[in-house]
């Protein structure tokens, strides 16, 4: 999924070449995972030495292709899990990791329970969800996606937070001629209106908003001839499915094409008119200049552009409406979308743009590799004590509240990826 890459540039941070082993959610395909992938991948070719901690998953053919080393992690079940902190405790020492980056809660909390705690090793955490775990220990230093994230967690009392926007290889993603035997494959005819989004396939947060896709197309006037790609996988598969089968039916032809996980989805992008997404998933969509539509919850679907950017900049690939169906309003959008070309081609640029200014995987690189350096200063550890103490605490308290769910069948499937009503209350600030 990377392009090619240019020789490494030797400026490394200040205190040399640094050793970090990158864990990852998991290696299954999701925005938070590549960015993991692509960034240690960027950042090794800033002249450190990178390598992945890994179960099984697509992603590890990125990673080979990407030239990453890969340090195997073990498969569990529930976690945090005993088995893997003895692991990455164990390899960390073996391999002479000067720091560990966990993408999201669960590898952190096994790496500050393994190395940190073992070693003294150094951890830093990215969370790309849309709220920040309370049990993460206060002195760990985070890196978030978006600015709303950001004051959340100064509200709460963190203050080693640094803001990394989720980046886009823009090399790899970039305008090209539209892909004519991708195109044959999902038979999709020369000239048709195309909306595509490349999603997993999720219960929360993305699945409402799929299946008001599926409908708005549908309501399309049918002259135009529009279809819709879904390109991914999930637990709501099953459901999205079967509302596609539904709609094709009743309009008697191929309006909604589900295409099922695509290891590389930028041909996906390449033939779309309009993008549909929210988070990384949109952002790359942008990279290829296509005219972008965010989705949220709760109905709501706006168009990237000038106007409404701040707000995104600011909140992230994502909003809530105002609980009222989006199907009207997401018709509404694409149809004065796709019947105006001159306004795709100029948002399309814009997008393109946005892109390039402020999410190039360039940037992101430097940026982190400041946020490693400052973890490694010595005397960066303050507090640990305390924090780790009511960190702990947290998270029984968590876990025994998401057995208490699951046992009523109320446990959500992706914890912590929904904005809370109200910032994070603070419960581990020292």
């Amino acid at each position: 999924m990377g392009g090619a890459r240019a020789a490494p540039e030797l400026t490394a941070c200040g205190r040399g070449l640094v050793k970090v082993l990158v864990y990852p959610h998991s290696m299954a395909v999701g925005g938070s995972q590549l960015n993991a992938v692509e960034l240690a991948a960027a950042v090794r070719d800033r002249g450190h030495d990178v390598s992945i901690f890994a179960g099984p998953g697509p992603l590890r053919t990125v990673a080979d292709e990407l030239g990453l080393p890969l340090v195997h992690a073990p498969v569990v079940g529930r976690r945090p899990s005993p088995r893997t902190i003895r692991a990455l405790t164990r390899d960390v020492r073996a391999g002479g990791f000067d720091l560990v980056h966990g993408y999201e809660w669960p590898p952190a909390m096994e790496a500050v329970y393994g190395p940190h705690l073992r070693w003294s090793t150094p951890v830093v955490a990215t969370i790309m969800s849309m709220a920040i775990a309370p049990f993460l220990p206060f002195h760990l230093p985070l890196v978030v996606g978006t600015e709303l994230i950001q004051d959340d967690c100064a509200a709460a009392g963190r203050v080693d937070v640094q803001l990394i926007e989720p980046p886009v290889d823009t090399t790899a993603n970039a305008p090209v001629e539209r892909p004519d035997a991708f195109a044959a494959k999902w038979r999709i005819a020369a000239g048709q209106p195309v909306v595509v989004v490349v999603s997993r396939l999720a219960e929360e947060l993305k699945k409402t908003g799929l299946l008001e896709a599926v409908q708005a197309v549908a309501a399309l006037p049918p002259a135009l001839g529009a279809r819709l790609l879904i390109v991914g996988d999930g637990p709501a598969r099953d459901e999205v499915d079967q509302r596609a089968r539904g709609v094709n039916a009743a309009c008697g032809r191929e309006v909604v094409t589900c295409t099922g996980e695509l290891l590389d989805p930028r041909p996906a992008y390449a033939v779309a008119d309009v993008v549909l997404g929210m988070g990384s998933s949109i952002l790359r969509g942008m990279a290829f200049a296509k005219p972008a539509v965010v989705q949220g919850e709760g109905g709501f679907w706006a168009v990237v552009e000038p106007g409404n950017l701040p707000m995104f900049l600011h909140q992230g690939w994502y909003g809530v409406g105002d609980g009222r169906p989006g199907v009207a309003t997401l018709t509404s959008i694409l149809a004065d979308l796709l019947s105006d070309d001159a306004r795709r081609g100029d948002l399309g640029v814009f997008s393109r743009h946005v892109v390039l200014d402020r999410f190039s995987l360039a940037r992101a690189a430097r940026l982190l590799e400041t946020v490693y350096d400052a973890a490694l200063r010595p005397g960066a550890i303050q507090g640990r004590s305390r924090s780790m103490s009511i960190a702990s605490a947290s998270l029984v308290a968590y876990k025994l509240r998401r057995r208490y769910d699951r046992s009523r069948g109320q446990a959500a499937e992706d914890d912590f990826n929904a904005r809370p009503t109200q910032p994070v209350a603070s419960v581990g600030a020292a």
